[in-house]
C-alpha cells in the first residue's frame, strides 16, 4: 500500500515530461555557464583577436538568460502537475477515510488524523518534485557533463566521478544517521501540535471564562517548540550535504590540478578544472532526493496505516462501500444509478423496508438497536422516538451506511449492502444533530448540494425553510456563516442543512434530533416548520426525543426505541 500511495502521488508521464525536460535544460545551463565562462576568462587572458571570443561572449549571455528562464518555466510546469495530482490524491485519501467513520479512526488522536490528512499527504507531492524528477534530471546532466570532461581528459572525468560520488555516499550515510531516526518523532510532534491547537481553538470561550487561556497557549507553544527542534535537526542535514558535495568538488579540482597534464590548451584545461564545481551543484540534488525519499516513505506509511488498517466489524465491509470512485466522476454514475432505482420501484412499494434490524457501534458491548422492523413509503413520515442513548442516532448512521447492520435493510427494493454507501447516500439525505457548515458565505454552503442552482433557486429554497426574511436582512447570499456555523444559531443551522438536503432532491430525508441545539420553548415550532418544509412526495424519517402533537398527527407511524 505504501508503494501504491507513492505511485499515486506521481503525475502521469505526459504531465511531468515538460518539467523533466525543462529541468534538464536548466541544469545543463548551470554546467554550461560555468564551463564556458571559465574558458572565456582563460582564453581572453591569452589576448586572441576579439572575433575568436564573440561566440563565447554571446553564449555566456544566452546561457545565463536561459538558466533563469528554463528554471522558472520548469518550476511552473512541475508544480502545476504535482499540485493537480495532489488534489486527486487528497480526494482518494478522503474517500478511503470515509468508510472508517464512525469508529474506524477513533483509536487515533484527532491531531494525528489531521496531521496525516494534511501534512503527510502534502509531503507525498515530494515524490514527484523532490525525489523522482531531481534524480532523473541530475543523472542525465551529470552523465552528459562527465562525457564532456572525458572527451577532454578521461582521467579528469574519473577523478570527478570518484570524488563527487564518494562525497554523496558519505553525505547520505551521515544524514541518515542524524535525521533518519527523527521521522517518527516528527510525525508525533506534528500530531501533538495539531491536538493542542484544536483544543485551544475549540475551547476558547471556556478557557477564557476560567482564566486558563495562558496555560493552553503555553501548551501550544511547547508543542511548536518541540516540532521546531526536530525540524531544525533535519534542516542541518541539507547544509551538511551541501558542504560535503562542495568538499568533493574541491577535492576533484585539486586532484585534476595535481595529476592531469595540461596538454589540451589553457582554455580547455581551465574548463576541466572548474566543471567539477558545476557538477557538484547539479549532483547535490541526488543525496537531497534520497533524503526526501525517506521523508516521503515515512509519510506514505503513516497515511497507509490510517487508511488501510483493518475495519471494525461494525463498519461496512463490502466492496461497494469501500469503492474508490474516479475523482473526475463527480458522482454522476452513482446519481444515475439512484435515478434508475427510483424509476424501477413498483408503485406502492416501500422506499425503506427494515426487518429484524440490529445495529451496534464499534467497541460497544450490546447492540444499541435490536430486532427493529419498519416500512417507509413515499410521502410518509415515520417517527423514531426514545430517551437519550436509546440508539436513535445509531439508526440514522446505519441508514446512510456509516454503520453496518444485521438483519435486512432494503432501500428501493435492493439490499443496502448491495447498493453500497456511495449510492445509498445519493438516495437518503441526512440532517445531523449538529450539521457541518463551512466557513464561507451562505451561497457556497448551499451550492455544495446543487452546484448548478441559481441565486433565485437558492432564495426560493431558503423561503421554503423559513429563512428568506432573515437572510435578506443580513445582506443576502453573501452573508458569512462562520467556522462550523459560529455566526448562526442552532435552529438556523438546521434550516440551512435542510435546505441543502431539499436542493439535492433526496427522495428520503432523515432528520436526526434537529432540535437538540435549540431552546426548549422554540423547539416545537422549529420542528413543525422543518417537517412542513419537506415536500409531500418525500419520505421523512424523523428522529427526535420529543415530538409536538401537530407533527405526531401527521406521522404514519411511530417507533419508540
Amino acid at each position: 500500500m505504501v508503494k501504491d500511495l507513492r505511485a499515486a502521488a506521481v503525475p502521469s508521464f505526459v504531465a511531468r515530461a515538460p518539467g523533466v525536460l525543462l529541468g534538464v535544460l536548466a541544469d545543463a545551463c548551470v554546467v554550461g555557464l560555468l564551463a564556458l565562462s571559465m574558458w572565456l576568462i582563460v582564453r581572453a587572458a591569452e589576448q586572441p583577436p576579439i572575433l575568436y571570443l564573440n561566440f563565447a561572449i554571446v553564449g555566456v549571455r544566452a546561457i545565463a538568460i536561459g538558466r533563469a528562464a528554463f528554471r522558472y518555466v520548469e518550476r511552473l510546469a512541475s508544480h502545476d502537475a504535482a499540485f493537480a495530482q495532489l488534489a486527486v490524491l487528497r480526494g482518494v485519501t478522503f474517500q478511503r477515510l470515509l468508510p472508517r467513520i464512525p469508529g474506524g479512526v477513533e483509536t487515533n488522536r484527532r491531531g494525528e488524523v489531521l496531521a496525516a490528512f494534511v501534512d503527510d499527504v502534502d509531503q507525498l507531492q515530494d515524490e514527484a518534485l523532490r525525489v523522482r524528477q531531481p534524480l532523473i534530471v541530475s543523472s542525465v546532466v551529470v552523465l552528459l557533463s562527465l562525457i564532456l570532461v572525458a572527451l577532454i581528459s578521461p582521467l579528469a572525468a574519473l577523478m570527478t566521478a570518484v570524488s563527487i560520488g564518494g562525497a554523496a555516499v558519505i553525505a547520505v550515510w551521515l544524514t541518515d544517521r542524524i535525521a533518519g531516526r527523527s521521522q517518527s518523532a516528527l510525525s508525533a510532534a506534528r500530531a501533538k501540535l495539531q491536538d493542542a491547537i484544536l483544543e485551544r481553538a475549540e475551547a476558547a470561550e471556556v478557557l477564557a471564562a476560567f482564566g486558563a487561556t495562558q496555560n493552553a497557549d503555553a501548551k501550544v507553544f511547547a508543542a511548536a517548540e518541540q516540532l521546531s527542534k526536530i525540524q531544525r535537526k533535519q534542516a542541518t542535514t541539507a547544509g551538511l550535504t551541501a558542504g560535503l558535495m562542495l568538499l568533493g568538488a574541491g577535492l576533484a579540482t585539486v586532484m585534476i590540478l595535481l595529476f592531469v597534464q595540461p596538454n589540451m590548451g589553457a582554455g580547455l584545461f581551465g574548463l576541466t578544472v572548474i566543471v567539477p564545481a558545476a557538477i557538484a551543484e547539479v549532483f547535490l540534488a541526488v543525496p537531497l532526493a534520497l533524503n526526501a525519499r525517506r521523508r516521503v516513505q515515512s509519510s506514505a506509511a503513516r497515511v497507509a496505516r490510517l487508511t488501510t488498517s483493518e475495519l471494525p466489524a461494525e463498519l461496512p465491509q463490502t466492496a461497494q462501500d469501500l469503492e474508490i470512485s474516479d475523482p473526475d466522476d463527480s458522482g454522476e454514475k452513482r446519481r444515475s444509478a439512484a435515478v434508475t432505482l427510483r424509476a424501477q420501484l413498483p408503485q406502492g412499494e416501500p422506499l425503506i423496508a427494515a426487518s429484524n434490524l440490529t445495529i451496534k457501534h464499534p467497541g460497544s458491548g450490546d447492540p444499541q438497536i435490536k430486532d427493529l422492523s419498519f416500512e417507509l413509503h413515499a410521502g410518509e413520515t415515520l417517527l423514531i422516538t426514545g430517551e437519550s442513548g436509546s440508539g436513535k442516532s445509531t439508526l440514522a448512521a446505519a441508514m446512510v451506511r456509516f454503520l453496518d447492520y444485521a438483519g435486512s435493510l432494503q432501500i428501493f427494493g435492493v439490499a443496502a449492502r448491495d447498493l453500497g454507501g456511495p449510492t445509498v447516500r445519493q438516495l437518503i439525505g441526512l440532517c445531523e444533530q449538529q450539521p457541518h457548515l463551512f466557513d464561507t458565505n451562505l451561497r457556497q454552503n448551499l451550492l455544495f448540494a446543487k452546484p448548478s442552482a441559481s441565486d433565485a433557486e437558492l432564495m426560493l429554497m431558503l423561503k421554503r425553510v423559513g429563512l428568506h426574511e432573515w437572510v435578506t436582512a443580513r445582506g443576502g447570499l453573501e452573508m458569512r456563516i462562520g467556522n462550523r456555523g459560529a455566526l448562526v444559531s442552532g435552529g438556523q443551522a438546521q434550516r440551512i442543512a435542510l435546505a441543502r438536503v431539499l436542493l439535492a432532491e433526496f427522495p428520503i430525508v432523515v432528520l436526526d434530533e434537529p432540535t437538540a441545539s435549540v431552546d426548549r420553548d422554540r423547539a416545537d415550532t422549529l420542528l413543525q416548520e422543518l417537517v412542513a418544509a419537506v415536500p409531500q412526495d418525500r419520505a421523512l424519517l424523523l428522529i427526535s426525543h420529543t415530538v409536538p402533537p401537530a407533527v405526531r398527527a401527521r406521522a404514519a407511524g411511530e417507533i419508540v426505541l
